[in-house]
């Protein structure tokens, strides 16, 4: 066929080396993106099935789901929703770790059969032996969990709001737990360092969506430079002094530079690490156990 006759001038030698050079760019770029010079290291990861496996929820039935809302005058009068977990057979005033959801998120997904299920991960952690407590998560909408220009006041909504909530519902909230994901993960950070070790046992977080600067942020996670620096974390590790602390991160997630180098600026490094793994519900689920696990011998301490 003549669309497979090599151009006038060009040899087969000359399309061996072309080849080669072809290939070695190929390689190069692959080497490339594996040290994180070019981007797409997580997608390369995924296609080659690098990523790790996906969790599964435990067999394991959850304890009582009690859901509710209220009208949150620190989120402008909107109605939050918001959902407590209990293990099995627990005992009245048990401790308890507030979970903040990743964006685009809401309170159903920490407790939802086809997302996070942490309900089944709780239970089958007291099952194997962990102390008992309870998993408490509410609507934080899109607003990173921390005061916005326009009103919206998430922070003040779970602090002042929330929490007195737990309480009325018989939950011990002297001192607290946080887990969270993605943007979640920032904000049980941010929270936790807020109130400080007086009132925070510990704090596990996978995922969190960390930046080192306000032009590398997502859209709409902040309003202005002034507010990235207010609530940022990166450089206040010394707000968590005295908190138990678990950071996980997939070696394929967009933030794991980032978080990377947030545990590495810590002088005792965090608990918990990094693995082959994405941004996603599988690899959550991977480390939901251990993160629960964690939470539970902090809050018996």
């Amino acid at each position: 066929m003549s669309g497979s006759r090599p151009r006038p001038g060009l040899s087969r030698r000359g399309l061996l080396v072309a080849g080669g050079a072809v290939a070695g760019v190929a390689v190069a770029g692959a080497l490339g993106v594996e040290e994180e010079v070019l981007p797409g290291r997580g997608w390369l990861h995924r296609t080659l099935g690098l990523d790790g496996p996906d969790g599964t929820v435990p067999d394991v039935p959850p304890g009582p789901l009690t859901s509710g809302s209220f009208v949150s005058p620190a989120r402008l009068g909107q109605r939050v929703g918001w959902s407590i977990a209990l293990p099995p057979d627990a005992p009245d005033h048990l401790p308890v770790a507030v979970v903040l959801h990743g964006r685009g998120g809401d309170h159903t997904s920490a407790f939802a059969p086809d997302y996070l299920a942490l309900g089944s991960f709780l239970a089958a952690a007291v099952a194997a032996g962990s102390s008992p407590y309870a998993l408490a998560s509410v609507d934080g909408g899109e607003a990173y969990w921390h005061p916005r220009a326009n009103g919206d006041d998430p922070q003040k909504m779970v602090l002042q709001e929330f929490l007195p909530l737990l309480t009325r519902h018989g939950l011990d909230t002297r001192r607290l737990g946080f887990l969270g994901w993605s943007m979640g993960g920032f904000g049980s950070l941010h929270l936790a360092g807020t109130l400080g070790a007086r009132r925070v046992a510990g704090v596990a977080v996978m995922s969190p969506a960390l930046w080192h600067d306000y032009a590398d942020t997502a859209p709409g996670a902040y309003d202005d430079a002034r507010d990235f620096a207010a609530v940022e974390v990166m450089t206040r590790r010394s707000d968590l002094d005295g908190i138990a602390l678990r950071v996980d991160c997939g070696e394929e997630d967009p933030f794991y530079a980032s978080t990377r180098d947030y545990v590495a600026g810590f002088a005792e490094r965090p608990a918990g690490g990094f693995e082959p793994g994405d941004h996603d519900i599988g690899y959550w689920r991977r480390r939901a156990p251990r993160e629960v696990a964690f939470l539970g011998r902090a809050l018996a301490g």
